[in-house]
C-alpha cells in the first residue's frame, strides 16, 4: 500500500472475498479441438444480493436479457460466463440456451435456475455449442474452489492478452475488515456507456439490494463508462456485483460513514479494472487520460472529452508520436459542447502546447514529441468557460488494430 493508494490490495481477484468460490472448464465453445479454460463460474457460498449494469445497446445478447430477469431474485448466488461465444443475434434459440446454461448451473449446486446469471462473450451470431457447455458446467462445478479467482480471470479472456483482477481489503469505522474483488476480460469494441467487457465482482459485506444497485452504479460511472478504445459499443456489457453480508448481519446505512468507505473501495476496483481494458486494447500503444476541465455544465465536459478520445485523426496521431493538437481543436469543434476558441488551453503532461487557442509560443514542438512517444501520457484540455469536468481513458490507433479486425 503506497502513500498515494489509500487501499490494502490482497491476492485473489474474484475469489478474494471469503465464501466466494470459482472454477472451470475446458468446453471447446468457439473450436473444439481448443483445449484451454473458456468456462468459469463463480459462487457464493451463502445467499448473497445482486447488482447488475448492462448494455445500453439497443441490440442486446441473449444472456443479458435473461440475466436481467434474473436479476429480479432476491438471492443470487451464481454466475456462469463462456468465451468463444457472444450468444447474440441468435434469437430465441439464443434465450433457450442462455436460460440452459443457468438452469445446467443450477442443477450442479442445488439452485433454482433464476439464482444464477449467465455473461458471454465471443463472437456476434453464431449459435451456442449448448451441449459442450452443459457438460462444462459439471467440471465447473466440481472445481470451485477458493483460490480460482485467476483461472476464472484467464477463462473468460477472448482477445485479452492478460488476465485482469483487482481486489483490496478496507476497514469500517468500528474496526470490521471488508473485501471487495473483481475480474474483468475486454480489449476491443470498446466504448461508454460500457463497453465489450465484462466483469464480476464480489464483497463480503452487507447491503440491502437497493443500496448494492445505487452503489454499483456510481462506480460504474466513473470507471467502465469513462474508458473507450474504438468507439463500438457492445451487446452483451455486464458488471454484476454480488454481496454475501458475511462482515455483518445487518447491511449497511446508505449514505452513512460507512457506506461512504465501501463506495471508495469499490470505485478504486472499478477504476483499476477499467483501465486494465483500456492498456490492454486491441493492438495498442499508448494509454491516454484525457481531462476536460473549466467547462460550462458536466454534460459539454463529457462531450468534449469524448469528441477527442474517441477521434480517429487525434488516435492516429498519438500513434505516430504526433501531439497535432490542432486535430483536438477541431474534435473539441465539433463535439457540440460550448467552446470558445480563444480560452482553449491543451496541456501534455502539463506542459502547456495550446495557450487561448493557438500555439504556446514558448513551447519546443520536440519537447511535446517526447512526451507523446512514451507508453501512457495525459491530455488537459482547460475550456475557460466554467467549473466542470470529465475524465476519458483511451488509447491510440494502430495498423495492428486494424489487423487484429479486418475479419478471419
Amino acid at each position: 500500500m503506497s502513500s498515494d493508494d489509500p487501499f490494502q490490495t490482497v491476492s485473489g481477484g474474484v475469489t478474494a472475498a471469503p465464501g466466494f468460490l470459482a472454477g472451470t472448464a475446458c468446453c471447446g465453445i468457439k473450436n473444439g479441438e481448443n483445449k484451454r479454460p473458456d468456462l468459469a463460474l463463480v459462487c457464493s457460498e451463502v445467499p448473497s444480493v445482486a447488482a447488475a449494469v448492462f448494455t445500453t445497446n439497443r441490440i442486446k445478447a441473449a444472456p443479458v436479457k435473461v440475466s436481467a430477469a434474473h436479476l429480479r431474485t432476491r438471492d443470487i448466488r451464481a454466475v456462469v460466463i463462456n468465451s468463444g461465444n457472444a450468444n447474440a443475434a441468435t434469437g430465441l434459440p439464443g434465450i433457450e440456451h442462455a436460460k440452459r446454461m443457468a438452469r445446467a448451473v443450477g442443477w450442479h449446486l442445488g439452485l433454482r435456475e433464476r439464482q444464477v446469471l449467465v455473461c458471454s462473450t465471443g463472437r456476434i451470431g453464431v449459435p451456442l455449442p449448448i451441449e459442450r457447455i452443459e457438460e462444462g458446467t459439471a467440471q465447473a462445478a466440481a472445481a470451485l474452489h477458493a483460490a480460482n479467482g485467476k483461472s476464472a480471470a484467464r477463462a473468460i479472456m477472448t482477445s485479452d492478452t492478460f488476465p485482469k483482477e483487482c481486489a483490496v481489503r478496507e476497514t469500517f469505522a468500528d474496526g470490521r475488515a471488508f473485501t471487495i474483488g473483481g475480474m474483468a476480460k475486454g480489449a476491443g469494441m470498446i466504448n461508454p456507456n460500457m463497453a465489450t467487457m465484462l466483469c464480476v465482482l464480489s464483497t463480503d459485506a452487507a447491503l440491502e439490494k437497493k443500496d448494492l444497485q445505487r452503489a454499483l452504479g456510481v462506480a460504474v460511472e466513473q470507471s467502465f463508462n469513462r474508458i473507450t478504445v474504438d468507439g463500438d459499443m457492445s451487446t452483451n456489457d455486464t458488471v454484476i456485483l454480488l454481496a454475501n453480508g458475511r462482515v455483518a448481519d445487518a447491511p449497511l446505512a446508505a449514505g452513512g460513514e460507512d457506506f461512504a468507505c465501501f463506495q471508495r473501495a469499490l470505485n478504486h476496483v472499478t477504476l483499476q479494472l477499467a483501465k486494465m481494458i483500456v492498456e490492454d486494447g486491441e493492438g495498442v500503444s499508448r494509454f491516454v487520460e484525457v481531462q476536460v476541465s473549466g467547462a460550462l455544465t458536466f454534460q459539454d465536459a463529457r462531450k468534449a472529452a469524448e469528441a477527442v478520445a474517441n477521434s480517429s485523426l487525434v488516435k492516429c496521431a498519438w500513434f505516430g508520436g504526433d501531439p497535432n493538437w490542432g486535430r483536438i481543436m477541431d474534435a473539441l469543434g465539433y463535439s457540440t459542447a460550448a467552446v470558445r476558441e480563444e480560452m482553449i488551453d491543451i496541456y501534455y503532461n502539463g506542459l502547456i502546447a495550446v495557450k487561448a487557442g493557438v500555439a504556446a509560443a514558448k513551447t519546443p514542438v520536440a519537447k511535446l514529441q517526447e512526451i507523446v512517444r512514451g507508453r501512457r501520457f495525459a491530455v488537459h484540455i482547460h475550456l475557460g468557460l466554467g467549473a466542470a469536468e470529465y475524465i476519458v481513458y483511451t488509447t491510440d490507433l494502430t495498423p495492428e488494430y486494424v489487423r487484429f479486425n479486418k475479419g478471419d
